[in-house]
């Protein structure tokens, strides 16, 4: 029998709910039960899969975890691929890691069927894995490598992200210490399962600690918001898109569903924002509508997450907060010394146990993200009364204009107060002048913006410096499937 000690926790809470919807509930002791089902069929004749990459298409929920763990019960390595991803995006993923099986339910395995038989990839329909007589599960070192997850490939090639048992186990025992996570907890699970803010933070988190999860299929408001009035959940994640459409639908809705929606989100014990960064007044809002300080986080795929605002003490807009419990987090400036002093810049880099092991089947790669045992991040960062702010990424949120290094996140919080502007993605575009020329592309609430006009409106707000020197709007920014806008495709809307 496996070892690992998410079996072993998942034992201990064999008689509690680890997943319900509205059809039906699920106990740990079926999550134990159905994983071992499952396991022994990828096995076979087996003993063990000694580390074979297995893909995941599979909808959110018991069926999702239960396959999960049997990947990893069996030995192998859990590859997770985004439901909505292209049959290009598919294969790069599947012929980059090697993929061995896919294992898909009944929904979603004929849209992946023609690419596994053109591949050569067996394909396991999990809904018709049928009781089988369970053989003994092989030995499973908590040092083994356990998944591999694709980056965004903003900027080049998807990269796989390859972490093992014990970085798994230490991102979650680290959130779940410093989130305070119990048995008690119930949480909406929207995000998607090819991430970590969905794998880690909220199903990983809760399974660990014995809560309950109720999976949907995406984001879906008005089944969500009838939850929340039925105060099914005392914790909430999501991404800032998210908030800024509940904040819509609340201020839409009737008076009687807006008190009872937001009496039972000001009960919630915790409500946490993360994927992207957060406009300050959107966290400002939130709370003027619903009583509730969100708590922002920073992480990424290569380390969980790093840097926390506090569960118990001040959470800061436009702050992500403090570094995480069993995490080591410095400043490098650009030039070399490691910052030593507050307000300073200078890129995140991280050490830990919770940092991944390596990019899979890229040493090079790998090689140039660390520095001394520290990853680097590429995120640029500042420390203010001991709490971090995110300036943005080197490459794209990092504006070299006219001398100065200027953070395209502080320009943007600027431009969404202005009463006109609902979204907005701020770049840098080469300027024989300036080096880069301040450029926004702006979504408007309503009418229309004059480029003069927002200039005369950022005096006094922004400095001359950080002004905007060219404007672009448009119907809706580029997004990934986390809600991030991809800065490199914003560049060309201008």
């Amino acid at each position: 029998m496996s070892d690992l000690p998410f079996i072993a926790r998942a034992r201990s809470f064999a008689d509690r709910i680890a997943f319900r919807t509205l059809e039906a509930s699920h106990m740990y002791r079926e999550l134990l039960e159905r994983s071992e089902v499952i396991a022994t069929e990828l096995l076979g004749d087996q003993d063990d899969l000694q580390e074979t990459r297995v893909a995941l298409l599979v909808a959110p929920g018991f069926e999702y975890t239960a396959s999960q763990w049997a990947i990893w019960r069996a030995g192998g390595i859990k590859l997770p691929i985004c439901l909505s991803a292209t049959e290009p995006e598919w294969e790069y993923a599947l012929t980059d890691s090697q993929v061995s099986i896919v294992i898909t339910d009944a929904a979603n395995g004929p849209k992946i069927a023609s690419l596994c038989q053109k591949l050569g990839i067996r394909q396991l329909i999990v809904n018709s894995v049928n009781q089988v007589a369970p053989k003994p599960l092989p030995h499973i070192s908590t040092e083994r490598r356990a998944m591999i997850l694709y980056t965004s490939g903003t900027t080049s090639k998807p990269k796989g992200v390859v972490t093992t048992h014990a970085n798994i186990q230490a991102q979650i025992e680290s959130l779940v210490q410093a989130w305070e996570w119990s048995a008690e907890d119930r949480i909406p699970m929207f995000l998607p399962l090819h991430h970590i803010h969905g794998i880690i933070n909220i199903t990983g988190c809760a399974l660990w600690s014995g809560a309950l999860v109720e999976p949907f299929a995406r984001f879906e408001m008005n089944a969500i918001l009838d939850r929340v009035r039925s105060d099914a959940y005392t914790l909430f994640m999501a991404v800032p898109t998210i908030y800024v459409k509940l904040i819509q639908a609340l201020e839409a809705a009737s008076e009687a569903d807006r008190a009872a929606s937001v009496a039972c989100f000001k009960k919630m014990r915790l409500m946490v924002s993360g994927s992207a960064a957060l406009p300050a007044s959107v966290h400002q809002q939130w709370t003027a509508l619903t009583g509730q300080e969100l708590l922002e986080r920073y992480g990424m795929t290569e380390i969980g997450m790093a840097i926390s605002n506090l569960y118990r003490g001040e959470r800061r807009p436009g702050s992500v907060g403090a570094v995480l419990p069993g995490v080591e987090v410095r400043l490098k400036a650009e030039n070399g010394p490691i910052i030593t002093a507050e307000d300073e810049p200078g890129e995140i880099q991280v050490r830990g146990p919770t940092v991944f092991q390596a990019y899979w089947n890229r040493p090079e790669a790998t090689a140039e993200t660390f520095e001394d045992g520290w990853f680097r991040t590429g995120d640029m960062a500042v420390l203010e009364r001991g709490y971090y702010r995110i300036m943005g990424r080197l490459s794209v949120d990092i504006i070299k204009s006219g001398g100065y290094k200027l953070s395209a996140l502080e320009i943007e919080a600027a431009l969404l107060e202005h009463p006109l502007i609902a979204e907005c993605a701020v770049i840098g575009l080469p300027d024989d002048t300036w080096g880069e020329a301040v450029s926004a592309a702006v979504v408007l609430k309503s009418g229309t913006l004059e480029f003069a006009a927002l200039r005369d409106w950022c005096k006094g707000r922004l400095s001359v410096y950080k002004i905007p020197q060219r404007l672009t709007v448009v119907r809706e920014l580029p997004r990934n499937a986390m809600g991030k806008v991809t800065k490199p495709a914003v560049k060309a809307l201008f």
